[in-house]
């Protein structure tokens, strides 16, 4: 019963985890067409500030780029 419970929540939120990575280069693309934020973020300047202190980090920044692209290849 809880695996089963693990199994819908884990298909959930991988399921969720997909959807915002397929709407992250829309809210990007929109930015960069109209000049305006979406939903009142902005999203390049959240991407630029993200970018910048990892390569601020050194050696500490390189290992969080590692962990953070980690989530997001493909394990199969």
């Amino acid at each position: 019963m809880i695996e089963n419970v693990f199994n819908k929540v884990t298909g959930f939120l991988t399921g969720l985890g997909g959807l915002l990575m397929a709407f992250l280069p829309l809210t990007i693309l929109w930015q960069v067409l109209t000049g305006e934020p979406v939903f009142g973020m902005d999203v390049v300047g959240n991407l630029t500030t993200l970018i910048a202190s990892i390569g601020e980090g050194g050696f500490a920044g390189l290992v969080v780029l590692i962990l953070v692209v980690s989530f997001f290849t493909d394990k199969k």
